[in-house]
């Protein structure tokens, strides 16, 4: 039992758009706390006027809302944060643990979302799919064979919640699956017949590379230039992680050099990538980061969310979230 569990007179607001849009998930937290109100205006909120929502608010369902110390300087009734998502990178855990602020956060819970995002991202490049869709458009009707992802390499960086859904898939398929994770899953390896490399060998040896890790300092352009001179010629590079991983610029250099054949994106570092070099190449495919939207997914993301407002605790580095 958490003293920050929240009970039926507490204020609650609902920063998250999807969240706020949703029928079902809105009867269900309101059937719980009357006094919980809405992002009825679709903003995005930030900063000041992420301040501004939360005055005087007892706790937040929050999804991509940058969480900062300034923030929370702010908010002094907040006790508790009730994450929409799995995502944590856009709050400043160090501040919570200081302030006495409890987060509810359930890993995982989009899960299968992410992972069909990414098998449908390897498809669509590995078969030209993307590209043959767009020439038929344009009035040219030309076959690109593309190859069978089955039978080739695929490197999982990351063995979380998401890598562990989608290696049994790759290996259903017939691929040979590489996996590189800075903690030891030998476990689940020897289960499921994986093979862990070291980063170096994975980079050298995939034909296809999904990225399935958080963003922090030890992430950030996890995928840099002298990373992507070590990948095979003409391996393709799949983010359906976080935006900041991959090095952009570096990646569009090796689109257009040829050494990369593809990629695919549904997170950047800056959201929207209005000004991103990526978005003018033809072997460079993006989403505007649907990986965890499909409709079963926000909807078990918004019943965790409800269910952190009075299952949460304290963060603990290294311990929670993880």
């Amino acid at each position: 039992m958490t003293k920050h569990k929240a009970d039926s007179s507490w204020n609650i607001a609902v920063a998250s758009r999807s969240f706020s849009r949703h029928p079902m998930l809105r009867e269900e937290l309101l059937s719980l706390y009357p006094k919980a109100i809405f992002n009825d205006e679709g903003l995005s909120l930030k900063d000041e006027s992420l301040v501004t929502f939360l005055k005087g608010m007892d706790a937040a369902v929050l999804a991509l809302e940058p969480v900062t110390e300034a923030v929370l300087s702010q908010l002094p009734s907040l006790k508790t944060i009730s994450k929409f998502g799995v995502g944590f990178d856009k709050i400043d855990i160090a501040a919570l643990i200081n302030r006495d602020i409890h987060l509810g956060w359930t890993g995982g819970v989009n899960k299968r979302s992410v992972t069909e995002l990414a098998l449908c991202m390897m498809i669509s490049l590995i078969r030209n799919i993307d590209q043959s869709s767009r020439d038929v458009r344009a009035g040219k009707w030309m076959i690109l064979p593309g190859k069978q992802l089955s039978n080739h390499t695929i490197g999982v960086i990351g063995c979380g919640h998401i890598g562990k859904d989608l290696i049994p898939i790759l290996k259903t398929l017939g691929c040979k699956v590489l996996v590189h994770d800075i903690r030891d899953y030998s476990e689940f390896y020897q289960e499921h017949s994986v093979t862990p490399v070291s980063m170096k060998e994975l980079l050298s040896q995939s034909d296809v590379i999904t990225l399935h890790v958080p963003l922090n300092k030890t992430t950030t352009n996890i995928i840099s230039a002298e990373r992507i001179a070590l990948m095979k010629d003409g391996a393709i590079l799949i983010n359906t992680a976080r935006g900041g991983l991959v090095d952009e610029e570096a990646l569009s250099t090796a689109l257009i050099s040829g050494k990369l054949s593809g990629a695919a994106f549904d997170a950047f570092a800056i959201e929207p990538p209005v000004s991103s070099n990526l978005l003018k190449l033809n072997n460079f495919m993006s989403t505007p980061h649907i990986g965890g939207s499909a409709a079963e997914a926000i909807l078990s993301m918004g019943r965790a969310a409800i269910k952190g407002l009075a299952q949460n605790q304290l963060p603990e580095k290294g311990v929670f979230p993880q």
